[in-house]
């Protein structure tokens, strides 16, 4: 099967208003992830679609951009439209110079 090529925005093009959704697991969101960002791991989102909008723009992100390609891939098959991937994912982010904050108070950091 080829690769499907999925719709992505770069850091420096993110929309001031769009909806982040985080997938990394636990670890890497405690560690260091955008503020207002909403965290729903890979794993778990099967089970938890209904948290994705479908009533405006959305940008998925990950540690580097390839496990939330493949969320957009799947939401896509499923009907969602409104979908994105963040290119470069949470390394472009930090390299951006974006905000980020940490669980636990510490300095935000990507795994």
């Amino acid at each position: 099967m080829p690769a499907v090529r999925v719709p992505s925005v770069t850091v420096a093009h993110l929309p001031d208003d769009v909806h982040l959704v985080d997938v990394r697991e636990v670890d890497e969101w405690a560690a260091g992830h955008a503020p207002g960002a909403q965290h729903l791991p890979m794993s778990q989102l099967a089970g938890r679609l209904t948290e994705v909008p479908r009533d405006r723009e959305v940008v998925v992100v990950c540690r580097s951009g390839h496990r939330s390609a493949h969320v957009v891939a799947y939401l896509r098959h499923l009907g969602w439209h409104n979908v994105h991937n963040l290119d470069g994912g949470m390394q472009e982010w930090a390299a951006a110079s974006r905000p980020m904050v940490a669980e636990g108070g510490g300095p935000p950091q990507v795994l």
